[in-house]
């Protein structure tokens, strides 16, 4: 089914996390079994051939059978689940994360934990490739029908700027004239920004497109400009916390929310654990100490 949707037997072999040659040996040995030939190799992309389409068919009844008998099981005593792949967005990958791994450790004492962190638009086509089984991402495919939602937060962006670097007067005037450092739009949330400033018909000069919000900050942090980001991403870097300041974007505000997302009727009652789990963390860590230190942030950074 990889190699099927694919179209490459080397990118289906990174999709499972196996060698392109054992994926070619695997498929030799299925048509082989099977008695037919399934792919057009020598095409490119790979193609199937026409027993390979009615095989697909077949194939995609048995993965759909595999995932209703995981559900049934994991109704039964989640306890029991020997593997459990969860996908995660980089905001969490260290104050939240290892503490949600280590309460449901505690809870599934027999399962074995694999942890994927990326961009929500990855973690989301992982998801679809039944690659994960559960992940935590901002809203990007969430109306899809074969997923259940479940709502986590929400939390808005912010301007990230040199300490001292913005007096009062015209704020927006003052970042016009700054070098925006600017989030990759190659993810997400880098497009949902662009988009954003499109509409307000803002044109602001970048030099500089990242896509590691420790680079961002340390580039803020030493002068080099101005940026846009989340309370989450900021958090990120706390080493630079004394050297930046964060206020409230100088134009209509833009916000996103963050939910997990599990393929629907999958997983029993395990994606409800991890939303409990997950919202007991996010306002010890994350909600409770923004608004803090930042008072302004309340009613806009939230649970959901």
């Amino acid at each position: 089914m990889a190699t099927a949707e694919e179209q490459s037997i080397s990118a289906a072999a990174r999709r499972i996390g196996a060698s392109a040659s054992s994926v070619s040996q695997q498929l030799t040995n299925l048509e082989a079994a099977v008695g037919v030939a399934l792919l057009n190799r020598r095409e490119r992309p790979v193609t199937l051939t026409p027993a390979g389409e009615v095989f697909r068919r077949r194939a995609q009844t048995i993965l759909n059978e595999a995932d209703l008998a995981k559900s049934e099981l994991a109704r039964m005593d989640h306890r029991s689940l020997t593997k459990l792949r969860i996908g995660m967005i980089e905001d969490f990958d260290a104050g939240v994360t290892p503490l949600l791994l280590g309460a449901l450790a505690r809870e599934m004492t027999s399962t074995q934990f694999l942890l994927e962190t990326g961009p929500s638009h990855r973690l989301f086509d992982q998801l679809d490739a039944r690659a994960l089984d559960v992940i935590v991402a901002s809203e990007v495919g969430a109306g899809a029908d074969w997923v259940d939602v479940y709502p986590l937060m929400e939390e808005p962006f912010v301007a990230v700027v040199p300490e001292g670097s913005v007096k009062s007067g015209d704020v927006l005037q003052t970042l016009l004239d700054m070098p925006l450092i600017q989030y990759t739009t190659r993810h997400h949330m880098g497009r949902m920004l662009a988009d954003h400033l499109q509409q307000q018909n803002l044109s602001l000069t970048h030099s500089f497109e990242l896509d590691s919000y420790h680079a961002i900050l340390a580039m803020v942090a030493s002068g080099a400009g101005w940026t846009i980001l989340t309370p989450l991403g900021v958090s990120h870097a706390k080493r630079f916390r004394d050297q930046v300041a964060v206020m409230p974007l100088p134009f209509p505000p833009l916000s996103r929310k963050i939910n997990l997302l599990a393929r629907k009727d999958a997983l029993g009652d395990i994606p409800e654990t991890i939303n409990d789990q997950m919202r007991t963390l996010l306002s010890e860590k994350i909600v409770g100490p923004s608004i803090e230190r930042m008072p302004w942030l309340k009613g806009q950074l939230k649970l959901l």
